[in-house]
């Protein structure tokens, strides 16, 4: 019997019930409910506000695991969002901008980052009336919102976020406070270790269920502000709410890549352990907490703020056990979630990458060279040729020549089975990313669909140029032999050529090697060179093998015009130097 369908519709039952059985708890519910929307604005407003230049720093920061940590601690802590935070790294990871480990300290730093949301809730939210301070930013903050500048906008909805975050807290405040008059939720107060894997499992399934570890934590504090949960099972409940976070990113992982579903499993792993040591260190770790509190001025009997603390000390200690595996764990992780490689599907385009301009730029430009990988291959075959035949080989015609048997390779079926659809993905994928981007990237996302037309292109142009290579490769006229080997060589140059482009660093350098190989390509035009009339006139070859000559080297000139422009697009990383290959 499959229950889930009916989890969803129960749960909405018991909602109702609760909010109309007590006033209390619609109060309570409400405030939750008004702090998530806040943190959904506010997650919004960084992604219009920051203009991509979190995701640049994130980009950037990742070449060893403690900077890492430290830029994932930063962003999470400025966002005040773990799950904008997971989404950008996943998005990275997924369109190989960083790597595995990279991503997974990323996380570890976020771990702490989300801990300052306990800092602001119990600083400001039990202390003062935080609510007369939500209306004025939600004001101006639609204000904004209605600004034509993005980062107006993004500054507006921000405010917006964050008074509706204030606001959820005052509600959740005076909800417990109302409470407090009729019902005492600390009489329900379990001592001992049972207490200790209860209250754990209340937090734990909190999360779960609010879908949110911010959230839970405000709710924590509130309810221990106000005198309904003692310190604690508060404390419990904490480490709770950490093993619910996780629990979350692994539901949402399961449709997701290899990569998606390894962060997931080390984002469980670096929290069960965390919350284990937790757990079995609870009361000396609380007493830590009272020993700093002391130092840093923090009351005996604000437990809020020593929560707060405690929060934070637990995350930190579980860096301090985990990250020294980081190595072993990334291992791991790639040996259980193995990449299984299929040419005919998409590699790069996640669901998940889309909502992250940069990184699904990166993701199309990816999966644009895997197409053009596709098409190296079948254009390889149609001319009679292996890769590994001619790639990186000195002596270029003298391949050729000696590879003149046919691979019989179908181009109709090799188009309809590993480039229509990877073909189709993309276009499709780029349209929808690019409602997310900037101009320039649009422009960008443009070039790049222009690229995967040219491929297109070439592969239907080698289809009409396989049909005479078959014929005149074993025509007993041995100047049509070498005239067709003559455009086999020049597209196999070509596309070595590329293939050496792929691995410079310097775009000048690129650019230099596009303008000769332009120039190369030129020799392809056998009217204007004059080779087919003085063939013509010396009767090395007649009327229909002229015609065929001239068909099918200006099929050639196009493909080889066509990787070269596809080349430019994909390895040519500079603006600026884009421009200087689009105006010559």
């Amino acid at each position: 019997m499959d229950f889930k369908k009916y989890i969803y519709p129960l749960f909405l039952l018991a909602l109702a019930y609760l909010l109309f059985s007590s006033d209390d708890a619609k109060l309570i519910v409400a405030g939750i409910t008004i702090f998530l929307i806040g943190m959904v604005f506010m997650e919004d407003g960084f992604k219009l506000f920051s203009g991509g230049v979190m995701e640049k720093v994130l980009k950037k920061t990742t070449s060893s695991v403690p900077k890492a940590i430290g830029a994932g601690f930063l962003a999470t802590a400025i966002l005040q969002s773990s799950s904008l935070l997971t989404i950008i790294v996943i998005s990275f990871l997924s369109a190989e901008l960083i790597t595995l480990s990279g991503a997974i300290a990323l996380i570890f730093g976020s771990n702490i980052g989300s801990t300052t949301t306990a800092w602001i809730v119990a600083a400001f939210g039990v202390k003062i009336k935080i609510a007369q301070f939500a209306l004025p930013m939600i004001i101006f903050g639609v204000v904004f919102r209605f600004n034509n500048n993005k980062s107006y906008q993004g500054l507006g909805t921000i405010l917006v976020g964050l008074g509706f975050v204030f606001l959820g807290i005052a509600y959740m405040k005076d909800g417990f406070d109302a409470l407090s008059n009729g019902i005492n939720l600390a009489s329900y107060a379990m001592d001992g270790y049972l207490g200790v894997l209860v209250y754990v499992l209340v937090g734990a399934v909190a999360t779960v269920v609010i879908q949110s570890s911010a959230a839970t934590m405000a709710l924590i504090i509130t309810a221990l502000a106000t005198g309904q949960i003692e310190y604690f099972n508060a404390l419990e409940l904490a480490i709770g709410a950490n093993i619910g976070t996780t629990v979350t990113a692994v539901l949402g992982s399961l449709n997701s890549n290899a990569n998606g579903k390894r962060l997931a499993v080390a984002h469980l792993i670096f929290n069960l352990v965390t919350a284990f040591v937790a757990i079995v260190f609870l009361y000396q770790l609380a007493s830590m907490v009272t020993l700093l509190s002391g130092f840093i001025g923090i009351d005996a009997k604000d437990y809020a703020m020593q929560l707060a603390l405690f929060h934070t000390i637990f995350n930190v200690l579980g860096i301090l056990l985990v990250a020294p595996f980081t190595s072993y764990l990334v291992k791991f992780l790639e040996s259980i979630f193995v990449t299984v490689e299929n040419i005919d599907k998409a590699k790069y385009l996640d669901d998940v990458v889309i909502n992250v301009p940069e990184a699904a730029l990166e993701a199309i430009k990816k999966e644009v060279e895997h197409l053009y990988d596709n098409a190296v291959e079948v254009l390889s075959h149609a001319l009679f040729l292996h890769r590994h035949q001619y790639l990186g080989c000195k002596d270029m015609s003298s391949v050729i020549k000696h590879s003149d048997k046919d691979i019989n390779t179908d181009i109709n079926i090799f188009y309809d089975t590993n480039i229509k659809e990877v073909y189709g993905q993309i276009i499709y994928y780029a349209t929808l990313a690019q409602e997310n981007m900037s101009e320039e990237q649009k422009h960008k996302v443009y070039d790049l669909k222009v690229s995967c037309k040219d491929i297109v292109e070439s592969i239907k142009y080698v289809r009409e140029l396989q049909k005479n290579i078959r014929i005149y490769l074993n025509s007993s006229n041995e100047v049509m032999k070498d005239e067709y080997n003559f455009l086999r060589t020049e597209i196999a140059e070509t596309i070595d050529s590329i293939n050496k482009i792929r691995n410079f660093e310097d775009d000048l350098d690129i650019l230099s090697r596009i303008e000769l190989l332009k120039k190369e390509v030129d020799k392809l035009n056998l009217i204007e060179s004059g080779k087919i009339d003085s063939l013509i006139r010396t009767n090395q070859i007649n009327k229909k093998m002229a015609t065929s000559l001239i068909n099918d080297s200006s099929f050639a000139y196009d493909i080889s015009k066509n990787l070269i422009h596809t080349a430019s697009v994909l390895w040519i990383k500079d603006s600026d130097i884009q421009d200087l290959r689009e105006s010559s």
